[in-house]
């Protein structure tokens, strides 16, 4: 299966960028789909819009590239094969849907080069971990009672499908669990796409309590792995982790946490208020990040204001 969108212009690879200074990643997509009035309340979350309303997607992919984000990560977290299954969707129609997932942030791309936009422009395929398909929370607990061989087997058949999609990077993210962090880093072996490893992260630990450097260290050797870091957590967790992964792996170093808000799996909802400021990036990138931007309840103002702060400094 390949993209029936054409492939973009030719233009310094990801890896490469990453070598001369810093790269905006997008913000949240949920956030950016239910501010244009879309329910999400349903266990496959944005990727049920890939079925449904698929230009949507495109919409919220090209509203943060206009925003100044030269990464656009696509609506494929939730979107397994298992999940796809609870709803009826068989084999061949999720395998599709997974494919569209790029296209879309492909599209958007081609989209926002034809209105001008000069700076470069990525699309990362989002592979979320086994937890998020239980949509029940467990991805921010991780320790599933399944071994290292049985994640890989249930990442990589949609791996292969993201990959024939031609995405310019994996985002292998929101990882909980050093297990399942060793389970994708096999999974992604062979498929000619490279990756970044984003765990997330309480504190000095991984969701499921293991050392960050432990944690980080994983990837250390891992050609396939061009930046390793963390997502979806408190910004306050951010500047430590960044030097933690920085030093264990000596690879550029993601970084995009939540807004500070606090997410209730039971409630379905965000309590608190948000902590996260353009500001706190300059700290980061001095830090050793490279790929900077929001996750859950970040936006296309704050990634304008993070791309005007990298800008500026």
């Amino acid at each position: 299966m390949t993209s029936d969108f054409p492939a973009p212009p030719a233009e310094t690879s990801l890896s490469t960028a990453l070598a001369s200074g810093a790269v905006v990643l997008d913000g949240g997509m949920s956030n950016q789909l239910e501010s244009a009035g879309h329910d999400l309340s349903d266990e496959l979350w944005s990727a049920r819009l890939l079925a449904e309303q698929p230009d949507a997607i495109t919409e919220a992919h090209l509203a943060y590239f206009e925003a100044g984000a030269n990464v656009a990560i696509t609506s494929s977290y939730q979107a397994t094969f298992e999940g796809f299954a609870k709803r009826g969707i068989g084999h061949d129609e999720a395998a599709r849907l997974l494919a569209l997932s790029v296209e879309l942030a492909q599209e958007a791309a081609r989209q926002a080069r034809d209105k001008g936009l000069a700076h470069p422009l990525w699309v990362a395929a989002s592979v979320g971990p086994y937890g998020a398909m239980l949509a029940d929370g467990s991805e921010y607990r991780g320790r599933y009672g399944l071994s290292v061989e049985e994640l890989e087997r249930f990442h990589r058949p949609r791996l292969e499908v993201l990959a024939a999609a031609a995405p310019d990077v994996f985002a292998l993210e929101t990882v909980p669990d050093a297990d399942e962090a060793e389970a994708l880093l096999r999974a992604v072996r062979g498929l000619g796409v490279p990756a970044w490893l984003s765990y997330s992260v309480a504190g000095g630990r991984t969701r499921a309590g293991q050392p960050l450097d432990e944690a980080f260290a994983l990837a250390a050797e891992s050609d396939e792995v061009i930046a390793v870091g963390v997502n979806c957590c408190a910004p306050e967790d951010v500047e430590a982790a960044v030097t933690t992964a920085a030093r264990v792996t000596g690879k550029p170093v993601v970084v995009y946490p939540n807004s500070g808000e606090v997410w209730d799996a039971q409630a379905r909802a965000w309590n608190g208020r948000s902590t996260f400021t353009a500001e706190q990036v300059l700290k980061w990138r001095e830090s050793g990040a490279r790929l900077i931007g929001g996750c859950c309840r970040v936006g296309p103002e704050a990634v304008a204001s993070i791309a005007r702060t990298l800008t500026s400094a």
